[in-house]
């Protein structure tokens, strides 16, 4: 598939998915549901690493929770039923500088091939018997339930077997909801939704309507019933806008005291609450960019470059014009030296602003690491090269003598040696002479006054082997491992 067709799930090229068959209906597992699929693992070079189809054993995890890479969280959170893909997963969305060896080497790009058999929701059963299946639809960050006595609103939708036998809005306190025909499994999951959450409720008859059913609205004795939920009421468009505002304010007043950590809390809170009318209603829209602006720029202050380049790609989403954004990701990319993307992003500035100093400043600055990143890489490799010649001047005498050999003039074997007739060597050398295979006019040993063995030594063989020195120069050879001598 083109890399175009590619679907970037990261926003920085980091995941990227690849359908290879799409799957059926539109809902996919949200966080807290336990998933099943099976996968292939392997390196860019094809080589496969772990694989749980050669296994026959589907795996299963809950999504969300952090018990797998950060790919496979966010990949598998876009997967339809039976559909299958391919994930690329960048290091940092993998196994990182670490890697996990043997079998995935450091910083290594990771390719998937994922097939989704399933998943199933959050049993909320007192017994954990899957009694109580709660999936989320929407999620919500406000991290509060109702407790025993507390006043809860909901709207509540209720169907079996297709059919719709009630949709109305409740309000009631918790624990009393049995008086007005709330099921008890229905209360069982209320108490454990978040203010705001969204989710669908599969229930047994046992915390249904049990071995009565119900006649009122045609339930058969023993059906499981599903109900869809929301907690509390659904705040108007205008109400989230206010209500987020209001996180806002709280969020720079944490900033102006440098508490980082809560200011992004209170952004985030706010970033959440928004409308998705960011595409018809500017002020929502001007009131995102500059939240995601804001966690950016506490994700620097919090030396986290690569959130704060995550939520810079989030306000270039909504404004690709954005000179703060691209500004900001520029000094990211500077800092985690994606040297090339930063003097785009700094450009960029000047190209929208032509009188911003600092962008220039900025650019002045990468090309100048650009430059001596190049130069050190070239320094590098002219370095290396150097090396391996020296080490070739170095040990080339030792190479080219290694492959001569002086005859053993004590051979006992058959073969004639050098173009000799057997045992002739054996003569020449009880007689003192040494065997030339060139001729006569061969210089004498500066050592032992000996006839050398090759044409341009200056020593001997047997007497550069004992003094450890190449026999065509003198030099000294600290190595004498692979110095043939085959006679003394």
């Amino acid at each position: 598939m083109p890399e175009a067709n590619k679907i970037d799930l990261s926003g920085d090229g980091g995941v990227l998915k690849e359908i290879l068959q799409e799957g059926k209906g539109t809902e996919t597992p949200h966080s807290g549901c336990t998933v099943s699929l099976h996968y292939t693992g392997r390196l860019v070079d094809g080589t496969e690493f772990d694989s749980s189809v050669g296994r026959n054993e589907p795996f299963e995890f809950p999504l969300g929770k952090g018990n797998v890479i950060k790919a496979f969280d966010m990949g598998v959170a876009t997967m339809k039923l039976g559909e299958r893909c391919f994930l690329t997963c960048a290091p940092n969305y993998a196994y990182g500088a670490a890697g996990s060896p043997p079998a995935i080497p450091p910083d290594a790009t990771l390719i998937f091939e994922l097939e989704m058999l399933g998943w199933k929701g959050e049993d909320l059963s007192p017994n954990q018997d899957g009694s109580i299946d709660r999936t989320i639809l929407e999620a919500s960050d406000k991290k509060r339930t109702p407790s025993d006595g507390a006043f809860v609103k909901a709207h509540i939708s209720g169907s079996f077997g297709g059919h719709v036998f009630e949709d109305r809005d409740v309000e009631f306190d918790y624990g009393e909801g049995k008086a007005i025909g709330i099921a008890e499994g229905l209360e069982i999951a209320l108490e454990k939704m978040n203010i705001g959450e969204t989710s669908r409720i599969k229930i047994q008859a046992k915390y249904a309507f049990g071995a009565e059913g119900n006649e009122e609205f045609k339930i058969p004795p023993n059906s499981a019933v599903e109900y869809t939920g929301l907690e509390e009421w659904k705040l108007s468009d205008e109400e989230r806008l206010a209500e987020a505002k209001a996180y806002k304010e709280k969020g720079t007043n944490y900033f102006k005291k440098e508490n980082w950590a809560l200011a992004i809390k209170m952004y985030t809170k706010c970033k959440n609450l928004l409308p998705n009318t960011a595409d018809t209603n500017e002020e929502v829209k001007k009131v995102k960019v500059a939240t995601h602006s804001n966690i950016a720029l506490c994700h620097q202050k919090s030396n986290d470059h690569f959130e704060a380049k995550q939520e810079c790609n989030a306000v270039l989403a909504l404004d690709e014009s954005n000179v703060k954004a691209l500004y900001r990701r520029g000094q990211c990319n500077l800092t985690i030296n994606e040297l090339e993307d930063a003097l785009e992003d700094f450009q960029k500035v000047i190209q929208l602003e032509p009188g911003n100093k600092a962008a220039a400043n900025q650019v002045i600055i990468c090309k100048q690491k650009l430059k001596e990143s190049k130069n050190k890489e070239k320094k590098l490799y002219a370095n290396m090269f150097t090396k391996l010649a020296a080490n070739d001047k170095e040990f080339g005498c030792e190479a080219k003598l290694s492959k001569v050999s002086a005859p053993n003039p004590w051979r006992t074997s058959t073969a004639p040696a050098g173009g000799r007739k057997i045992n002739e060597n054996k003569a020449l050398s009880s007689a003192r002479e040494r065997y030339n295979p060139i001729g006569t006019a061969l210089a004498p040993c500066r050592i032992c006054r000996q006839k050398v063995h090759q044409m341009g030594a200056h020593y001997c063989q047997a007497c550069a082997y004992k003094k450890a020195i190449c026999a065509m120069c003198g030099k000294k050879i600290m190595n004498t491992k692979n110095y043939k001598q085959s006679s003394t």
